[in-house]
């Protein structure tokens, strides 16, 4: 079962910080994210989510490639990468995987304008090497909400907002 932990930052760019310094740590295997998304709310109070991949565009590319091979067999393979890509976008676009987006949303309203936060979805963690290394690294934060037992989220407190 996969574990939530959403951190608040005090403005935008160290939310998209955090999470380049995590898809690096995915890369060498210390962390396995589901999901995770980057939350700012602007000086106006617009939540915007910032999706780690774009679902609209990977099903788009997907269904272009699919329909391309179906119309093939009609004989007409530019309408049917159209249609395919058509049909592709929309169904990328309400898809919703990992961390629900209302969720997100109704959390992002609640944090101060010109601020962010991470919502990130763990599937496993080698939480001392990560934390480590986010300690190193110099990220402070605030921990707004985590699914994890309590000490683990005490490490976690502990670890971000320390400084």
């Amino acid at each position: 079962m996969s574990d939530l932990v959403v951190i608040g930052f005090d403005d935008e760019a160290k939310a998209f910080d955090m999470r380049a310094a995590l898809a690096k740590m995915q890369k060498e295997y210390l962390i396995d994210m589901e999901d995770v998304v980057v939350v700012t709310r602007d000086d106006a109070g617009k939540v915007k989510l910032h999706q780690a991949v774009n679902l609209t565009t990977a099903g788009a590319v997907g269904g272009g490639f699919w329909g391309m091979l179906i119309g093939l067999l009609f004989l007409n393979p530019l309408i049917g990468a159209a249609a395919g890509a058509a049909a592709g976008a929309i169904g990328g676009k309400l898809s919703d995987i990992g961390i629900n987006d209302q969720f997100m949303k109704d959390l992002g309203s609640n944090i101060q304008p010109g601020t962010s936060a991470l919502f990130v979805l763990i599937r496993k963690v080698t939480g001392d090497k990560v934390l480590e290394a986010l300690k190193q690294q110099g990220f402070h934060g605030r921990v707004l909400q985590t699914s994890l037992n309590k000490d683990r989220e005490d490490e976690l407190r502990a670890a971000l907002e320390s400084m």
